[in-house]
């Protein structure tokens, strides 16, 4: 007797997942995120080689084609001996030692969202949405219960300032979203525009 065939609910269950005391413990390191942050944005796979002298230069604020041996040599062995082999035990890369390659996991996949940056004078965006949600609900309430009025068409009005909040409250998330990537605040690569 054969058992149930599988779904696509199944196929997403069976992505592998990562513990948040893995995901912190890997994320600790600055050098790590920025490992991450290679695989996720510019290539899913690189040579130990690539990355050490892109990360070095990310860490010096300068080109790829300006990193001295010192420092990509610096990155290297701290990656190779201790941040690669960790990243690997914690499933969140592939990482072949005699080969000096390293590829990102199906479980790592799910990490990005870690990488995103909210700096500290502005207060997360689930919180704002909640705030917004409060006040609309408010406001819709007192309409409903009559406590105040916005004329013949106030539901329609009320309707239609509260879609515009959220919209433009969306739009604003968008926009700081992709000002405050952690891609942003590195140096380009060298193929990249200046």
């Amino acid at each position: 007797m054969s058992g149930p065939s599988p779904t696509a609910g199944d196929a997403k269950a069976s992505t592998p997942s990562l513990s948040n005391e893995v995901v912190f413990d890997v994320l600790s390191s600055e050098r790590r995120r920025r490992v991450l942050q290679y695989l996720l944005d510019v290539a899913d796979r690189a040579t130990l080689r690539d990355l050490s002298r892109t990360l070095a230069a990310w860490e010096n604020d300068v080109r790829t084609s300006e990193v001295t041996g010192q420092q990509r040599k610096r990155v290297y062995t701290a990656l190779k001996q201790f941040h690669l082999p960790k990243m690997d035990r914690a499933d969140v890369i592939d990482y072949d030692d005699d080969r000096g390659t390293v590829s990102l996991t199906e479980a790592a996949r799910n990490l990005r969202v870690y990488l995103e940056v909210v700096p500290e004078d502005e207060i997360p965006w689930s919180e704002y949405y909640l705030g917004l949600g409060a006040v609309s609900s408010a406001a819709v309430a007192a309409v409903w219960m009559s406590a105040f009025s916005l004329g013949a068409l106030s539901g329609f009005v009320l309707a239609g300032l509260i879609a515009l909040a959220f919209t433009l409250s969306a739009g604003a998330h968008v926009y700081a979203n992709r000002r405050n990537r952690l891609e942003d605040q590195r140096p380009p690569l060298d193929g990249d525009d200046a």
